[in-house]
């Protein structure tokens, strides 16, 4: 039974640590678009971080390479920020998605569940505020079954 507690222990710690991540604004524009949009337009815009690169007019554009841009160019331009704009949303969506902005991951709750502490998971989700983990931990201490329904009944408030 210790093990099995200082194993769930290690799991949860072990699933929360996080590792550095890429700012998004001080990186190139070419590590974050997937598409070939960018490179179309100009090698010398792969380069740019994203900041400048959202922020880039066709005027800047001018300053920058020394060429004007025409109106097709111009719109592919647009089009290229729209597309990262776009991209880098669903990056973040992606993200928060997976640790619902929380630090615990949708599988850790599930996987919390299961073992009976779902309680657990729901307090750190709400910050120990609310009554849902308390009811969590006296349906779970009834039987394991309703507190495990109820858990993931509740998991969709918080992912």
């Amino acid at each position: 039974m210790k093990h099995f507690f200082l194993s769930t222990i290690i799991l949860f710690f072990c699933a929360n640590f996080s590792f550095a991540e890429v700012n998004p604004a001080t990186a190139p524009v070419a590590q974050w678009s997937q598409s070939d949009e960018v490179a179309a337009l100009s090698p010398e815009l792969a380069q740019m971080t994203m900041e400048k690169f959202l922020q880039l007019t066709p005027a800047e554009y001018k300053k920058t390479t020394g060429e004007k841009l025409g109106i097709k160019k111009s719109i592919q331009l647009k089009l290229a920020q729209k597309a990262l704009k776009r991209e880098m949303k669903h990056n973040a969506e992606l993200r928060s998605g997976l640790t619902g902005g929380d630090g615990i991951t949708k599988s850790l709750y599930i996987l919390l569940a299961i073992l009976g502490l779902g309680w657990v998971a729901m307090g750190v989700k709400d910050d120990w505020e609310g009554s849902d983990w308390i009811v969590n931990l006296l349906l779970t201490c009834l039987c394991w079954l309703p507190g495990l329904i109820h858990a993931l009944v509740k998991m969709k408030n918080y992912y």
